[in-house]
């Protein structure tokens, strides 16, 4: 598999824990699709964004919080690979894994995988973390994110790391 294609787009570092994974799914609905019932590639990222709350929701980390500390999280860079179409009416399920970084910033993979079971897409999300009145990207990682990396790390989402061959 070459790496367009690769389920894994951030490398995982030596000693680092393992990536954090939830599923979401959702249903294409006729909002999602063009005049011939296949996901218009802008929504895409809604689904994605979906699958990523869950999953930050799921270690305490949501972006209300973020907004409460006065931070934000824009996308500094977003990725996907159309492999093949979702049609109306299908039930998807949107897998975002949460890869470990050094850097204040989250990089997310996701998988779209469609209800045979065979991949319609796979992405990623470099966002970084920034002041939210000034929008000045931080260098070092805000006191939110440092208490969920060592709850990472102590292993409190061991429910949702994946296989380390994952």
């Amino acid at each position: 598999m070459n790496r367009r294609h690769s389920l894994t787009r951030f490398p995982r570092l030596t000693g680092a824990p393992l990536p954090l994974q939830a599923s979401v799914e959702r249903r294409v609905t006729f909002s999602d699709v063009d005049p011939m019932g296949i996901v218009w590639f802008g929504r895409y990222p809604l689904f994605i964004e979906v699958a990523a709350e869950a999953l930050w929701n799921r270690c305490g980390l949501s972006y209300s919080r973020l907004y409460e500390d006065g931070l934000c999280a824009p996308v500094a860079k977003l990725q996907c690979d159309y492999l093949r179409p979702m049609r109306l009416g299908e039930t998807i399920r949107v897998t975002a894994v949460w890869v470990w970084d050094e850097a204040a910033k989250l990089n997310t993979e996701y998988v779209l995988t469609k209800p045979d079971g065979t991949t319609a897409a796979v992405a990623s999300c470099v966002q970084v973390f920034a002041e939210l009145k000034s929008g000045v990207p931080l260098l070092l990682l805000p006191p939110i994110i440092q208490r969920v990396r060592e709850e990472w790390i102590a292993g409190a989402f061991s429910c949702l790391q994946q296989a380390s061959n994952a």
